[in-house]
């Protein structure tokens, strides 16, 4: 499907009727990494293409649930469900586009006050009550020693567990994985008095709506969990920091990094609480290791997990991409 068609694709079709929408208007078709997506004049609709996400539209659902009547912006949920082409999702349309797809033409007066929009956002999401014990269903799957379809948000109390998981891999470095379980326990401490809150657990420019310099919404609360609120800068500052590797979509290219390098002191001045926690590298850290350590014990290609245990090796040693960035 091309930009501007009418809605003549099947699957598209098939999904607006069991949503009980018409299938009138025109849609712009986009590849994604795990579904189809139509965005047409008044909703967006997605297709889940990977069944090992299992249930993430119906845990989106709940979560955007959440927000209704909140200060948060993002996307209203207007209907969900599965079908024939498999589970599907439909929200409004917000105005605007991604960040990712703002950015580059931005000048910097725009930059910082979108920015300072997403602070402001954040900063009403971690405020939303939420179940503690709130985690998608596919994360459950994988730590409970199903196939992880993703390696990341990094959940606290599961960063122990991934340091077995690796020493199940019959290429392991025992001596490596004895230094990280000794790293982990040294550190677990910094975490003892956190309130977890609700985290969107995937913030980069992809899931970042703006238009006329402010944020209109978060979108993809398919990872959203209950964590400690600084997670959020586990994924945001790595965007920041190795962008190339965010691209939209397979066939896409990240942002240069150059670009990028004013986000997180934009950010700080704008939700300075975030960044506010003691030992707050050290803490970034430990979401790092936690995430490295996911795909070195779970992920099929060997050249990815040979790289992984390099980033580990460079952790124990306190470096890595946060190095160079400044807030």
């Amino acid at each position: 499907m091309t930009d501007g068609d009418w809605a003549t694709d099947p699957a598209l079709r098939r999904t607006l009727a069991a949503a009980g929408l018409p299938a009138t208007g025109r849609f712009v078709s986009k590849a994604g990494w795990v579904s189809r997506v139509w965005v047409g004049d008044e909703y967006v609709v997605r297709l889940n293409t990977n069944a090992q996400f299992r249930d993430a539209y119906r845990h989106e659902a709940t979560v955007v649930n959440l927000l209704a009547g909140t200060e948060v912006p993002h996307a209203r949920h207007l209907a969900h469900g599965d079908g024939p082409d498999g589970p599907w999702y439909i929200s409004e349309r917000l105005p605007g586009r991604t960040l990712y797809d703002a950015w580059p033409a931005a000048d910097s007066h725009t930059r910082q006050a979108m920015i300072e929009s997403l602070g402001a956002a954040l900063r009403a999401l971690h405020r939303i009550p939420a179940p503690a014990d709130l985690l998608p269903p596919w994360l459950a799957d994988a730590l409970a020693g199903k196939p992880w379809p993703a390696f990341h948000p990094p959940v606290v109390s599961a960063t122990l567990q991934q340091v077995e998981a690796a020493r199940r891999q019959p290429s392991h470095d025992s001596r490596l994985l004895t230094d990280v379980a000794d790293w982990i326990q040294d550190r677990l401490a910094l975490f003892a008095a956190d309130e977890p809150v609700l985290v969107h657990g995937d913030l980069h420019g992809s899931n970042v709506i703006v238009d006329q310099g402010r944020v209109t919404g978060l979108i993809d609360f398919a990872e959203a969990l209950t964590q400690p609120a600084d997670v959020e800068l586990d994924t945001i500052l790595r965007w920041c920091a190795r962008a190339r590797e965010y691209p939209p979509t397979p066939n896409e290219q990240g942002l240069d990094e150059t670009i990028l390098t004013a986000i997180p002191g934009w950010l700080h001045s704008a939700y300075p609480e975030l960044f506010e926690r003691e030992h707050l590298r050290e803490r970034l850290n430990f979401y790092d290791m936690y995430g490295e350590l996911a795909l070195y014990a779970h992920h099929p290609e060997p050249e990815t997990r040979a790289a992984a245990q390099h980033r580990i090796a460079n952790l124990l040693s306190g470096h890595n991409h946060l190095d160079n960035l400044v807030w």
